[in-house]
């Protein structure tokens, strides 16, 4: 093992551009910032897309190629991708949020770098400054020690075993996501083309079908907005009541492990803000229309408007129905161009076409067994997670040999 400053073993360290680009919808250049970043992959359901000029203009500081590492450096520190050649790949630019690290691969393997600096998180989040938002810098990055193996037959076993769990969770976040897709086309058939059961024999009055109505969102359930316990009090935190911010919503449908958690104390000065399981948690702050499904008793931050349903039996219903509304939260957001915030009274306002009930029972009837089953590949997913972050230290350091 050797121990190197992080740029004696890269060819560069740069950030994405300092300074936003002009959207430009459907354009297929994508402008990624930190929180399309997570679970190994750059996440592009979402992200933003720019105009080609401004592409062009941030492409020349980034220069985005396959085997480069992505490290986001402020906010939320240390999560990671190691990009994979694809469609987007050449499509794709970053704000200054996050760092692209280049691997010099005549020195160390792309994916082994990768897991070394995984291996790393804890020292990047301890190296970074500020106080109301933590920032990597830089300068701290280039000259990071690294310890590693020289040798890359070393080097590749620790990859193959590393990656023998990557590619199970990357299998499982396929099949989620195929899962996902048939609960959207279902929904879409039936309440959004009216190609519902029967449909040919409903008339449509008003330009819905005749029994429909629209509710307003507080129509469905109890809308609760979450608060944060005060952060001076360090024995609100560290508790296992789990507390929801919109970092744990990302890429998810279940929030089964969160950054942050409160202790009975802390969860208890706020206790109207907890939620049962079955919640419908939907972001409606700076990023907006983030939906997951709450499985336990948690709490959630002020950025968030979450939906106590009156009926579970609209719990998929109502989930589908606030997955397609980001484009109708953006509408209604205020506080400027920087960010968008839906508040709780027009949240609570936000009409859904709601079908008849014999519908949505049926659609919750199908949505049912796969929701479980999403539950299942995202807990098998925690699980292979959790044992490849306990081995990686052990492998990095020597201590176990393979």
């Amino acid at each position: 093992m050797i121990t190197k400053k992080l740029q004696d073993i890269t060819l560069n360290i740069t950030d994405g551009k300092h300074g936003d680009c002009e959207n430009e919808n459907n354009s297929g250049f994508y402008f990624i910032s930190c929180k399309d970043v997570h679970d190994g992959t750059i996440h592009y359901d979402g992200a933003r897309q720019i105009t080609e000029k401004d592409f062009i203009e941030a492409h020349r500081r980034t220069m985005l190629e396959p085997n480069d590492i992505l490290v986001t450096n402020s906010g939320t520190i240390g999560r990671m991708a190691l990009v994979k050649e694809n469609d987007y790949t050449y499509r794709t630019t970053f704000q200054k949020s996050v760092a692209i690290v280049k691997p010099d691969q005549e020195v160390i393997r792309p994916a082994y770098l990768y897991y070394c600096l995984l291996n790393c998180v804890n020292q990047f989040v301890n190296q970074s400054n500020g106080s109301a938002q933590k920032n990597l810098l830089l300068g701290t990055m280039r000259n990071f020690a690294i310890e590693y193996e020289e040798d890359f037959s070393k080097q590749d076993k620790i990859i193959d075993v590393l990656q023998s769990y990557d590619k199970i969770i990357e299998n499982h976040q396929k099949q989620i996501k195929l899962l996902e897709e048939a609960a959207q086309r279902l929904y879409k058939e039936w309440f959004v083309d009216l190609h519902f059961p029967g449909y040919e024999d409903v008339k449509i009055v008003d330009g819905v079908p005749e029994g429909w109505l629209y509710k307003r969102v507080e129509e469905f359930g109890d809308v609760i907005t979450g608060k944060t316990p005060s952060t001076s009090k360090t024995e609100y935190y560290g508790g296992n009541i789990p507390f929801v911010t919109i970092p744990d919503m990302h890429g998810n449908v279940f929030p089964l492990i969160t950054e942050k958690t409160l202790t009975k104390a802390g969860a208890e000065t706020q206790k109207n803000k907890y939620l049962p399981a079955n919640a419908v948690i939907v972001s409606c702050i700076a990023t907006v229309g983030l939906v997951n499904i709450a499985i336990e008793p948690c709490q959630t931050n002020q950025q968030i408007n979450s939906v106590i349903l009156y009926d579970d039996n609209d719990l998929y219903f109502f989930y589908e129905s606030m997955k397609r509304i980001k484009a109708l939260l953006d509408g209604v957001g205020s506080n400027g161009a920087t960010m968008t915030n839906v508040n709780k009274t027009k949240f609570s306002n936000i009409k859904v076409l709601y079908p008849t009930e014999d519908l949505v029972m049926k659609y919750n009837e199908f949505c049912k067994p796969i929701f479980d089953k999403i539950l299942a590949l995202s807990k098998a997913m925690l699980i292979s997670g959790q044992a490849r972050d306990r081995l990686l230290p052990k492998l990095m350091s020597g201590e176990i040999e393979v």
